[in-house]
C-alpha cells in the first residue's frame, strides 16, 4: 500500500470516512482508507474486534489462498466474475505482502491454503489493528449503528442506536451477512443498504453442514474420511460440485471442508433432487481395487465377511458397508462371489447419500445473496445509487469456497473501498 502524505492535505479539509463494522473486510477498508489521507473512523456494535476472524479456520485464520487470478475467480461461485477488477487491484498475494511486511509471517499449506506461520488468529487481528493505529484510525467498539443518513443523494451521517449523529463524507458497509449470528454478523447492513434503496438478494446459507436422508448416518457420527472424492450430482447425472478432501459424518448428514463448498449449490437446487456420492478409494480404479479387495481375503480366507475389512476401511464404517453389500455378514471369506466382489467396490467408489437440504442460515460460515452486485461499481466498490456509500466483505452478493477465498473477497474488497472512498 502507498501511503499518502497528508501534510498535502492541510490546506483543505480531510475527508472523513466511517466505515461500520470492524470485521476483516472493515479493518483492511479503514487502513487502506486512512492510508488515502482520509481521516477515518471505524464503528463496531460489538466490544470484541475481529469476532468473526478469530475463529476462522478453527483458530488459524486462512487469510487467503495462493492460486492465480482464474483460480481465484474460479473458486468464487458467487458472483466470481464481479470481483475480477479488485482482485487484479488487491490480489491475494499483496494480501500476503501486507501481512509479511506488517510483521506477520505466512506459510502456505495444502490446497494453497495461507495462514499465519504461527496458526493463531488473533496474530491476524492484532497486525490488522496495529496498523489501524499506526495510521490514526479511530475505533468505537460497542457502538451500533442504526442508519446511514443522506442529503440531496449523498451520504451525510451515521446515526447510532443511542440516537448519537456522526457526519461524515463518506460510508463504507462492512457488516457481514446473516450467518454466524454469535459472531455479530445479524444482516444489519442489508437493512440500511435496502432503506437507501438498495437489492438485497436471497440470502441463503454456503459453507454450511448438509442433511441427509438416511438414518445410519449417526451410525458414523464422528467419523472423518480423508483423501475421498466427492461428487453432487441431481437426479438427471448433471455433476455441480467435485472436488477431493476430507468429510466429517454427523448425526444429521455430512459436513467437513468438502461438503462445506458443496453446501452452497445445494442452497440454490430444490430440495430432494440431488445425491452426494463419495469414492473412499480415489487413488484406485475400479479394476485395482478389486485386486486390492482379492489380496485382503486371501488373506483373511478364513474370516467371515464382517472381519475381513479392518484394513480397507475405518472400524465405524464397516457394518453400514457390510449392510449395504447385502452379503451375509456371516459368510465366509474365501465363499463371496465375484459379482459380490463387484457390488463391494461400487460401494466403496460410489457411497451414496441423498441430500434432503441444508442446515438453516444461523449455521452457515457464510451468506450467499446480499447487495446486488448490478447496483456497486465493480473497480470501486462505490453504490450506484447514493454517492459516497461503498460496500465490502460479505455484505456484497458474493461467496467462495472453503480455503481461504472468502477472506480474500473481504480484504480485497475492503482495501478497493477503503481506497475509494
Amino acid at each position: 500500500m502507498k501511503k499518502m502524505n497528508t501534510e498535502a492535505l492541510t490546506n483543505e479539509r480531510r475527508k472523513k470516512v466511517i466505515v461500520v463494522g470492524a470485521g476483516a473486510a472493515g479493518l483492511m477498508a479503514s487502513i487502506a482508507s486512512s492510508e488515502a489521507g482520509n481521516q477515518t473512523e471505524v464503528y463496531e456494535k460489538n466490544r470484541i474486534i475481529g469476532k468473526k476472524l478469530l475463529i476462522t479456520g478453527k483458530g488459524r485464520c486462512n487469510i487467503t489462498n495462493d492460486t492465480d487470478i482464474q483460480g481465484l475467480i474460479g473458486n468464487i461461485p458467487g458472483n466470481g466474475h464481479f470481483l475480477y477488477s479488485t482482485l487484479n487491484k488487491f490480489s491475494n498475494h499483496d494480501i500476503v505482502d501486507f501481512f509479511e511486511t506488517n510483521g506477520l509471517p505466512t506459510k502456505v499449506e495444502r490446497g494453497g491454503r495461507v495462514f499465519p506461520a504461527s496458526d493463531k488468529a488473533e496474530n491476524v487481528v492484532m497486525t490488522l489493528l496495529k496498523a489501524c493505529e499506526r495510521n490514526g484510525v479511530k475505533i468505537h467498539t460497542g457502538k451500533a449503528v442504526q442508519e446511514i443518513a443522506h442529503e440531496n443523494g449523498h451520504v451525510s451521517a451515521i446515526r447510532l442506536r443511542d440516537g448519537a449523529v456522526e457526519p461524515c463524507d463518506s460510508v463504507i458497509l462492512c457488516t457481514g451477512g446473516s450467518s454466524y449470528k454469535s459472531t455479530g454478523s445479524t444482516g444489519d447492513g442489508y437493512a440500511m443498504a435496502s432503506k437507501l434503496g438498495h437489492t438485497v438478494t436471497q440470502l441463503r446459507p454456503a459453507l454450511v453442514p448438509i442433511v441427509t436422508e438416511e438414518i445410519f448416518v449417526r451410525e458414523l457420527e464422528g467419523l472423518a474420511l480423508k483423501n475421498v472424492k466427492v461428487t453432487l450430482s441431481d437426479d438427471s447425472g448433471q455433476r455441480f460440485f467435485e472436488e477431493m478432501g476430507e468429510l466429517l459424518f454427523t448425526h444429521f448428514g455430512v459436513s467437513g471442508p468438502l461438503i462445506l463448498s458443496a453446501s452452497r449449490h445445494v442452497s440454490y437446487m430444490d430440495k430432494g433432487q440431488s445425491s452426494i456420492i463419495i469414492d473412499m478409494k480415489p487413488a484406485l480404479s475400479y479394476e485395482v481395487l478389486d485386486s486390492r479387495i482379492q489380496r485382503d481375503f486371501l488373506k483373511f480366507s478364513r474370516k467371515r465377511f464382517k472381519n475381513s475389512l479392518d484394513e480397507l476401511l475405518p472400524a465405524k464404517m464397516i457394518p453400514v458397508i457390510v449392510s449395504l453389500s447385502g452379503i451375509d455378514p456371516e459368510k465366509q471369506v474365501n465363499q463371496i462371489t465375484k459379482d459380490e466382489r463387484t457390488i463391494l467396490g461400487q460401494l466403496l467408489k460410489g457411497f451414496k447419500l441423498t441430500v434432503k437440504g441444508t442446515r438453516p442460515l444461523e449455521e452457515g460460515i457464510v451468506t450467499s445473496g446480499g447487495i446486488s452486485v448490478n447496483e456497486i461499481d465493480p473497480g470501486t466498490m462505490k453504490s450506484k445509487i447514493i454517492e459516497g456509500l461503498f460496500f465490502a466483505g460479505e455484505i456484497i452478493d458474493t461467496d467462495g469456497y472453503t480455503g481461504g477465498f472468502n477472506l480474500t473477497i473481504a480484504f480485497s474488497t475492503g482495501h478497493t473501498a477503503g481506497e475509494n472512498a
